[in-house]
């Protein structure tokens, strides 16, 4: 099963203090918005989301159908088949994406520990 492109996407309390910090790591906005509270920041391979009042905690983030650059793939698993995969190894989704859809998607589930995560196709 292929995830996609990987990032953590961070609940933030300052999003300009949080983009200058990565800044300092090395990291160069790549995509995202000020106004519009959030930030996708990029280091190499390394993608830091940057959100600002959008969602209480840290998720972890793939994007079935993208690389590291939002390129999209030629050949890629997608969303509905992953949740198909997930659900019959009896992981239980948050989120779930309608199986007769196409395109665009999204499903969400949780780790054992709590942490989030998002699987998020825009392809």
């Amino acid at each position: 099963m292929k995830l996609g492109a990987f990032s953590i996407s961070l609940a933030v309390k300052d999003l300009n203090t949080s983009k200058e910090f990565y800044q300092k790591l090395g990291f160069t906005v790549f995509a995202g918005d000020l106004k519009m509270n959030y930030l996708i920041m990029k280091n190499g391979n390394a993608l830091v989301g940057l959100f600002q009042g959008m969602f209480p905690k840290n998720i972890l983030t793939f994007n079935p159908g993208w690389d590291e650059n939002a390129n999209t793939l030629k050949t890629f698993d997608d969303v509905r088949k992953i949740q198909t995969h997930l659900k019959s190894n009896n992981l239980k989704l948050e989120q779930e994406a309608d199986e007769k859809s196409t395109g665009p998607a999204s499903i969400m589930l949780s780790d054992p520990d709590g942490n989030q995560i998002l699987i998020d196709q825009h392809v």
